[in-house]
């Protein structure tokens, strides 16, 4: 394999690039971006960004920067409803619990079953009907619930 580059999938740019945006509580440029990824052309870095503003993953910051870009959600609330699609996608949703549930470190099962212990329904909605369950580390609005006091801070939100 002499000569040929190592390529990365779409899915581990993003990620790349939603991890740069993590690591910060303001917008971001693109060249930002690409300075601390490292690696990555301006037009890659420039190409993902607009591919994840497509899906609602980032926002575009017109307000002083031009072309800065932002979380448009917390990563808590991106795992909560990756979550919520794995269990919608598969045949047994609550049989997946059954066996995620084995799965949890001591802390999660204990925020967890405090999160359930606190819903008057017995489980934790955002929306206050189906599809929105919460999980993970945050409440409802993306912020971290005080049992998990090393959750990130929540990005603002205009």
């Amino acid at each position: 394999m002499t000569g040929r580059v190592m390529r990365r999938c779409a899915g581990a740019l993003e990620n790349e690039v939603l991890s740069a945006l993590w690591a910060t509580e303001r917008a971001l440029t693109p060249a930002e971006i690409q300075a601390g990824i490292g690696g990555l052309a301006y037009n890659t870095v420039h190409t993902i960004l607009k591919r994840l503003y497509d899906k609602g993953l980032v926002l575009r910051d017109a307000d002083g920067r031009r072309g800065a870009y932002r979380l448009a959600k917390h990563p808590a609330q991106l795992t909560a409803e990756a979550l919520r699609r794995a269990l919608d996608q598969g045949p047994d949703p609550i049989g997946a619990l059954a066996r995620l549930v084995p799965l949890l470190r001591p802390e999660e099962a204990r925020a967890l079953r405090g999160f359930l212990a606190a819903e008057p329904d017995g489980g934790a909605r955002c929306d206050g009907g189906v599809g929105q369950g919460s999980a993970g580390s945050a409440g409802c609005d993306g912020t971290p619930s005080p049992a998990d006091s090393t959750a990130p801070a929540p990005q603002p939100h205009p």
